[in-house]
């Protein structure tokens, strides 16, 4: 859900606060600037007023622009920061306290961002409720791996995958067919996000918590020590390589999905037709949801190895046939790459929360699958700032930087030949 919020709601936000600063308005600067820009090129709008608010409503709108960025930004470190410290909290205190602690901390603060003044205050709450966020994913994860059979877990893994393309496919339906979200009318949106409080508060009365770390929590007191769980355990004891390859392996399709595809809606908007960016993330939201959804049963079905092997050469390919061949101008080609990439992309989210937990024993499992999945949110994060340099360097040639950015895809098929042998299909205690 609040990945579709960051979407839908950052942008006006963002404009709504800047502008409640008082900064934005117009300036004695940008009145010079238009009657200079009037004396240097003459216009059919003599009004130096109007010119002046034209101006500072562009810098209104690129400081927004700058703004939304660091949303985002507070979403992929968010994220990555509430994996390790819910990841830990599960593996210590149990799953499910986990999951509470997370829906309630995302929840509990996107209620309180309901109330933010300023740019800055809402940075923070959607640093922390992506926190939360970032969190759930670790426990829910280990939680469905330890208490449901070898036979369900590909069906849950594939669930689990969707559920994201899911969320933000609702929040778009809510925010254009419900109630539209504007620069005046975005904070109901918070109150939306902190729904799931109750689901937080009933969720240790309706979910049971994992058989298998009830069982490891109930060892006698000398095994109970040995199993303390600190964040460095999976960076040694002969776990370093398993960790830095399910890393590699969770940053390939998440970098693939923010900075690599994702540039094809903005190609769409300065390129295409004014309804062409939206249909874009439709046409890749959509067959995201399918591919996800089978994502754990193709591994389960062909090999963990074998699956995420040939979805990354289909990705390379699919991304470079979308970049090359294709463009916002001739819409139908474009949108159907755009699918295909959609959906053979929206594998790998399936794929992960089947792979990720089988890497780690029960004792370190949470707190280990929330370092692959997160820390590669921080690698993505970094990669939006060295992108847009890429968009400076390259002239705005979004064709250019979707070649050499969905190269990842090649990393992924170089990577999993990387994974550790024994780990396919097992849950270790």
């Amino acid at each position: 859900m609040h990945l579709g919020i960051t979407s839908l709601a950052m942008g006006s936000a963002a404009k709504d606060l800047l502008q409640n600063t008082g900064e934005y308005e117009v300036t004695s600067t940008d009145r010079k600037t238009a009657k200079l820009q009037l004396q240097q090129e003459p216009s059919t709008e003599n009004d130096i007023e109007s010119m002046a608010k034209t101006i500072a409503d562009k810098r209104l709108s690129a400081a927004s622009s700058k703004w939304f960025g660091y949303y985002v930004c507070a979403l992929l470190f968010g994220g990555a920061a509430g994996g390790l410290l819910f990841g830990r909290l599960g593996d210590r205190c149990g799953r499910v306290k986990g999951m509470m602690a997370a829906i309630c901390c995302y929840s509990g603060m996107s209620l309180l961002a309901y109330f933010t003044q300023s740019p800055w205050q809402l940075l923070l709450a959607r640093f922390i409720v992506c926190m939360g966020v970032g969190g759930m994913w670790p426990n829910g994860v280990a939680l469905m791996s330890e208490a449901w059979s070898n036979v369900s877990r590909p069906l849950l893994a594939g669930i689990i995958g969707a559920a994201a393309n899911v969320g933000i496919f609702v929040v778009g339906s809510i925010g254009k067919y419900v109630r539209e979200v504007s620069i005046d009318d975005w904070r109901w949106v918070m109150l939306m996000g902190g729904s799931p409080i109750i689901l937080g508060i009933l969720v240790p009365l309706i979910v049971p918590e994992s058989p298998r770390w009830l069982v490891q929590k109930n060892n006698t007191d000398s095994e109970r020590k040995q199993s303390q769980v600190g964040t460095a355990d999976i960076f040694f004891s002969g776990m370093l390589p398993v960790t830095l390859v399910g890393i590699l392996l969770a940053t390939v399709p998440l970098f693939g999905s923010w900075g690599s595809s994702n540039w094809a809606v903005k190609w769409a908007e300065d390129v295409g037709s004014d309804g062409l960016k939206a249909q874009v993330i439709m046409w890749r939201s959509l067959p995201g949801i399918a591919g996800s959804f089978l994502g754990g049963w193709i591994a389960s079905l062909i090999g963990r190895r074998r699956s995420y092997f040939l979805n990354s050469l289909i990705c390379l390919a699919s991304a470079q046939c979308m970049f090359w061949l294709s463009s916002p101008k001739e819409p139908s080609m474009f949108l159907i790459w755009t699918a295909v990439l959609g959906f053979f992309s929206g594998i790998f989210f399936g794929w992960l929360p089947l792979f990720l937990p089988e890497l780690f024993v029960t004792r370190i499992r949470s707190v280990g699958a929330g370092v692959c999945f997160n820390f590669g949110r921080i690698i993505t994060a970094i990669t939006v700032f060295i992108t847009a340099g890429l968009i400076a360097y390259f002239d705005n040639d979004f064709r250019e930087i979707g070649r050499i950015t969905s190269m990842i895809y090649l990393c992924g098929a170089i990577g999993i030949l990387l994974m550790p042998k024994g780990v396919e299909g097992k849950i270790k205690d």
